[in-house]
């Protein structure tokens, strides 16, 4: 079993820090194992991150994630600026790993040591986020990138979990996919800053743009003002991609460091509740005889006693 001794925690994160690629790769594995080293891991990246914008990017499978986070990357690194891509892939049914692994699209950028590109397996999580985003995005801001762009699963309804865990969240639609309208009925709208209307050559993707913009011009501006743009590109060829990171810039500026500020608090005490429930369901577990969970259950079922009751106890226990 591994210890936290196994891992040489200050040389690692030093390294990382100077953005040594192996040592990225080394720090999000531990993230993805949750390595005994993690919480050490953590408290010393803490002082280091707080620099990246975090862009998410969602939609439904086939919208061009991928191929739009390429094109990103390119148009971030033709300004000179660091770039970390953390693309959440379905599991492996097998193994529970990326299906994926290094996104093949993605390869004209893995030569380049300003790019960091790694692929995490979702491992079944239905908002299309893996657990270990957040430490994994932590890990790839203390390493000095100035943007991160995480891509999810495309998974439809449940898509909206990214806004919580980005700075900027972009929402891709393509024409001919169910257009606009069913991109407003899996909710995902309601979590966009910037709406991007990829594969733009198509015949429809006027009317999808204009079915959108006109959603837009319906709905109420967020609390900087900010009302979401609707960008039309073509991400295979590079037509728009600049419009796109324009209004990725643009909601920076809106956001302000007051409401940069006040979406990361929001990411951060989700991700507190989060480690502190995955803490107490690891207490329950390891609870003894009848004060276990499937004990407490038993009686329930039984009738010896009701769930208020058995929830009491428990937490009683925990106590």
């Amino acid at each position: 079993m591994a210890t936290a001794r196994d891992v040489d925690v200050p040389s690692l994160v030093s390294a990382a820090r100077e953005g040594n690629p192996r040592a990225v790769a080394r720090l999000i594995s531990l993230v993805e194992d949750a390595h005994p080293a993690l919480r050490e891991v953590m408290a010393a990246l803490a002082p280091a991150t707080g620099r990246a914008h975090v862009v998410g990017l969602t939609g439904a499978p086939g919208v061009g994630k991928s191929t739009t986070t390429n094109a990103l990357v390119a148009a971030y690194r033709a300004r000179g600026q660091r770039v970390g891509v953390l693309a959440v892939d379905p599991s492996s049914p097998f193994s529970g790993g990326a299906l994926l692994g290094d996104r093949i699209r993605m390869s004209e950028h893995a030569a380049d040591p300003e790019v960091f590109i790694r692929s995490m397996a979702s491992r079944g999580h239905l908002g299309g986020l893996s657990w270990a985003a957040p430490q994994a995005l932590r890990v790839l801001d203390a390493a000095g990138c100035d943007v991160v762009l995480l891509e999810t699963v495309g998974v439809g309804q449940s898509e909206v979990e990214v806004a919580r865990a980005a700075d900027t969240t972009v929402v891709l639609v393509a024409p001919g996919m169910g257009d606009g309208i069913q991109a407003a009925k899996a909710g995902i709208l309601e979590v966009a800053d910037v709406l991007a209307v990829n594969k733009a050559d198509r015949a429809d993707a006027a009317r999808t743009t204009r079915d959108l913009r006109h959603m837009v011009a319906m709905a109420e501006r967020d609390e900087q003002g900010w009302r979401t743009p609707v960008v039309r590109m073509v991400a295979t060829s590079g037509e728009g991609v600049t419009d796109l990171v324009e209004a990725v810039d643009e909601h920076r500026v809106a956001l302000g460091p007051e409401g940069l500020r006040a979406r990361r608090r929001r990411r951060a005490a989700g991700e507190v509740e989060a480690l502190a429930l995955e803490a107490l369901r690891a207490r329950v577990a390891a609870l003894p005889g009848e004060h276990r969970l499937d004990a407490l259950a038993a009686e329930v079922v039984d009738g010896r006693t009701d769930p208020w009751a058995a929830a009491d106890r428990l937490v009683a226990e925990l106590g």
